[in-house]
């Protein structure tokens, strides 16, 4: 059975739904990797280094990065050699099956959170500015009250203007009380009081935004640094998880903010957002191999319930499920 049919049967187990989420989001991405790989395989009678070069140049352009293509295509040759592939019809299957080996074979994998449950979690974000960070949370928010849970929000951006109210809007959108100070106050002292609020309201989930302004990234830093310390304090093993939140669009740049904010906090996971916005959704696979941080949620579209998490093989399905759905036929 090829990789495609163990695929499809595996993720028709899950929720159509979601699986829908991933061909959709993905749909601008499929149309620029899977054409020029389906165009690669119309051009070549056989599988040669000629082949792989052009495949090389695709999977870059596509963004997953120049040691996640170079990993990618030595074990695909490795692979071809070892079956004794020649049509390459069937390299099709073996690259899916890479990129979907390639994502979890670095340590932990699993876009699972670190939700503690019979105390407070508490959650942080952080993100340079117009990512989609505050969205992200309200989206988040949103899953984690569906779920029956008792929720609040830390507006922990102090010096963008407006970031307080938007988060306020987001507050009142799906129901989850906003803890704030006035803009401009200290960051640790809103994180003090926020949990101080989650603790009497026995809160199960308490999300927190956080400051953005890259351009003075030391005081960033230490800001952050000063906010985890507070948590820590208050409540031991705290925060749970820290999430960066990436814009896919930017493509390459998203690498460089996510090098920056690693060296500055442990960041535990990637929330990448407006995937469904690029053509060039291959950076998953870069920041899982190059960074080794898991992505936990992908942003597929602007509805409340398109922030979904992550998923490998529905993410490469998304990627081919127009090979997918022929091969089934």
């Amino acid at each position: 059975m090829s990789f495609f049919k163990k695929l499809k049967e595996k993720i028709t187990k899950q929720t159509d739904s979601v699986t829908e989420k991933f061909k959709d989001g993905l749909a601008k991405t499929r149309d620029n990797f899977s054409n020029k790989v389906n165009d690669l395989v119309a051009r070549y009678r056989k599988v040669d280094e000629d082949f792989f070069e052009e495949l090389e140049e695709i999977l870059i352009q596509a963004d997953v990065g120049f040691d996640t293509v170079m990993k990618l295509v030595e074990e695909l040759k490795l692979e071809v050699k070892r079956k004794n592939i020649q049509d390459p019809h069937e390299v099709q299957s073996v690259i899916s099956e890479k990129l979907v080996e390639i994502y979890e074979a670095g340590g932990n994998s699993s876009s699972e959170l670190n939700i503690q449950s019979d105390s407070l979690t508490v959650i942080l974000f952080v993100g340079v500015n117009g990512v989609g960070k505050t969205t992200t949370i309200g989206k988040l928010a949103h899953k984690f009250k569906s779920e029956g849970k008792n929720v609040l929000m830390a507006a922990g951006d102090t010096f963008r203007a407006g970031a307080i109210e938007q988060l306020e809007v987001w507050g009142e959108r799906v129901g989850v009380d906003v803890i704030k100070q006035g803009a401009g106050s200290d960051p640790a002292a809103v994180m003090f009081d926020a949990i101080q609020a989650a603790k009497s309201r026995k809160a199960d989930i308490l999300i927190c935004d956080t400051a953005g302004r890259l351009q003075n990234k030391v005081n960033l830093m230490k800001e952050l640094e000063k906010v985890k310390r507070v948590i820590e304090r208050e409540v031991p093993g705290a925060p749970h998880e820290v999430l960066l939140v990436l814009d896919a669009t930017t493509g390459q740049n998203a690498m460089i903010q996510a090098k920056t904010f690693k060296e500055a906090t442990d960041v535990s996971g990637i929330v990448l957002t407006k995937l469904d916005g690029t053509a060039k959704g291959g950076i998953v696979l870069a920041i899982r191999n190059e960074l080794d941080i898991p992505v936990k949620f992908v942003g597929l579209g602007e509805k409340m319930d398109d922030l979904q998490e992550f998923d490998a093989e529905q993410y490469v399905y998304g990627l081919f499920a127009d090979l997918v759905e022929i091969e089934e036929d």
